[in-house]
């Protein structure tokens, strides 16, 4: 195998282009690994792991790479050209060498450029977020910080100023958003409705919505805030700027409140920040509920906001099940006895964590990356359930997100369908502007092996809409054609793997 670096000084680009690049690279003919990123000591590190011996002491976090290892020359060169074509050349009307020339290299230049913007999408490096996002705010601009790695500290004096300025800070690490009808970040296609979500989850936040699309009620606005925005320390500061705004909406008659487990007195503030508009929370793993308002309701499950959202507006409730009861049981009938454990391979880390709590209801403990309890951390006993959030860092170090790339939970699809004792697999199929462009179309091939070998049975959930680039129906096609039982939700599909694991068919209609 050969190696090559290809570096690109001063010249920062997202990560989400960045993924794009190492996407390219990794489809080229002949390429064992490919990466695109920026020269931090951390991804310098991850190279020489690689086993790049290229000389880069004089590259800096300011400077983006191309490292390709390939089986010959032709191939990295046409790795690397494809690379750089995914990463320059759409942005740059095809001319990659004006791209540097046109591209505004400060916020202020920006605005100079385009004076009509109102918001600032932030992706660079956590150390200077923060920064970046404070000379937007002083422009003006509402913020969505796609960044992770900053300080709660920072994030406490970014959205106490937005606050005084009248502005949002979505973030940080948030990671999807819908303003009007402009998509930000990983988001879907939705139709225009009077659902108001916001959402301390991403995944969870593009769950609700499209659920609400598909079930023909539709969304006026996704407000993003950042996993820590309803903790003790933020204390749901931008979550009350957020349900402010809705409320003064006169297209939002309902707003969706999407979170893992806050605090208690944080969610109750933010709720009662509503006033008279209906309100529902959407508090994953909420134990019990708590006092509050009497237009203000309480879910512990992203698919049970979903529903009480389309109640409240007056429309048909969906139907969760359809067929899948029968469809359970007999790939129930179809399993060995010592088929008994369930494994979770999650993109999404708000459906995974959703699985969790389900799941544990039902099964017992279910270990995992990101455990309901410390105690339940992998590794795991032998004859465990397990769940994997695969976006996490441990998964995602040296590659993209399994969202935009499949590589690495097809790697662990063909293991897990290998073990004698899983009885399923649960997946998410995540679709949307910055998702991979077909990603059923890479997983399928390798669940319709496993069926064929008389394995475990693969449960899998589409969370999108037929308007996404992907096609909602043919993913679901191309998965239910491989032998998977594709799901109405995301929660489904976890009650789906506990009724096939117990051999209970009934589960499948448990009230969430």
């Amino acid at each position: 195998m050969k190696t090559t670096i290809r570096l690109f000084k001063d010249t920062y680009v997202d990560s989400v282009i960045q993924l794009s690049g190492t996407r390219a690279m990794r489809q080229a003919e002949g390429v064992d690994w490919a990466a695109a990123a920026m020269a931090t000591p951390a991804n310098l590190d991850i190279l020489r792991s690689e086993g790049f011996t290229d000389d880069c002491s004089g590259a800096g976090a300011n400077d983006l790479f191309l490292a390709v290892r390939a089986a010959g020359q032709d191939a990295i060169d046409a790795a690397l050209t494809a690379g750089e074509i995914a990463m320059f050349a759409a942005r740059a009307g095809g001319d990659m060498d004006a791209q540097s020339d046109r591209a505004p290299r400060t916020l202020e230049r920006a605005l100079e450029n385009q004076p009509s913007t109102n918001v600032a999408v932030i992706s660079v490096p956590g150390d200077y977020a923060a920064l970046e996002a404070h000379k937007a705010l002083s422009a003006g601009l509402d913020v969505l910080l796609f960044s992770d790695n900053v300080s709660v500290e920072d994030e406490i004096a970014l959205k106490e100023r937005a606050e005084r300025l009248g502005h949002l800070v979505m973030g940080p690490g948030a990671g999807t958003a819908m303003l009007g009808r402009t998509c930000l970040g990983f988001a879907n296609v939705v139709e225009p409705g009077r659902v108001g979500v916001i959402a301390a989850a991403g995944t969870g936040a593009q769950e609700v919505a499209t659920l609400l699309d598909r079930w023909g009620v539709g969304v006026s606005h996704v407000i993003g805030l950042g996993g820590r925005d309803l903790s003790g320390a933020v204390g749901g500061r931008m979550a009350k700027v957020a349900v402010k705004a809705l409320c003064a909406d006169p297209d939002t008659d309902v707003i969706l409140l999407v979170s893992k487990p806050p605090e208690e007195s944080v969610a109750r503030s933010v709720v009662e920040t509503a006033q008279d508009k209906p309100l529902v929370a959407a508090l994953i793993g909420l134990q019990a509920e708590f006092d509050v308002p009497a237009h203000v309701a309480l879910t512990g499950t992203l698919e049970g906001g979903a529903v009480k959202a389309v109640e409240l507006l007056g429309a048909d409730a969906p139907n969760l099940t359809g067929n899948l009861r029968q469809r359970v049981a007999e790939a129930g009938d179809r399993l060995g006895p010592d088929r008994t454990l369930i494994r979770g391979l999650y993109s999404g880390g708000t459906l995974c964590y959703e699985s969790l709590v389900i799941l544990s209801k039902f099964v017992g403990p279910v270990h995992s990356n990101t455990p309901i309890q410390e105690s339940w951390m992998v590794p795991e006993p032998p004859g465990s359930h397990v769940c994997l959030d695969l976006g996490e860092e441990e998964y995602t170090k040296g590659r993209p997100h399994p969202m935009i790339d499949p590589e690495a939970r097809i790697e662990l699809l063909r293991k897990q369908g290998a073990d004698p004792q899983v009885a399923a697999i649960l997946m998410d199929v995540v679709l949307g502007h910055g998702a991979h462009p077909d990603p059923a179309g890479q997983l399928a091939p390798v669940c319709a092996d496993i069926a064929a070998r008389g394995g475990p049975v693969v449960v899998a959930y589409v969370l999108g809409t037929e308007r996404d680039p992907q096609g909602l129906e043919a993913q679901r096609r191309a998965l239910e054609e491989a032998g998977c039982i594709v799901t109405e939700t995301a929660a489904r599909a976890s009650l789906a793997a506990a009724a096939i694991a117990l051999r209970d068919p009934d589960l499948v209609g448990e009230v969430l």
